[in-house]
């Protein structure tokens, strides 16, 4: 029981987020406890919240309603206004 109520006060908060927030606070956190495990270290606990909190802003920002995902006459995706 105690497992559920941790987990429901971590998520819960993240529900009136934009899809953007919520990318970042899962990107950062992530990337912090992936960062950390790796290294051992503060630092790398902290670049890899960094880095993973900027990936997540991206991914969150792409998936908002009103952006859409096109390719130019290379092949490369990028993200626009619908």
């Amino acid at each position: 029981m105690k497992k559920i109520l941790l987990v429901a006060s971590l998520i819960l908060p993240l529900a009136a987020c934009t899809a953007t927030e919520r990318g970042t606070a899962i990107g950062a956190a992530s990337g912090g406890i992936i960062g950390g495990a790796v290294t051992n270290d503060v630092r790398g606990a902290a670049v890899g919240a960094a880095v993973g909190g900027v990936a997540g802003a991206l991914i969150g920002r792409a998936n908002e309603p009103g952006y859409c995902y096109y390719r130019d006459q290379y092949g490369r995706r990028y993200t626009a206004r619908c």
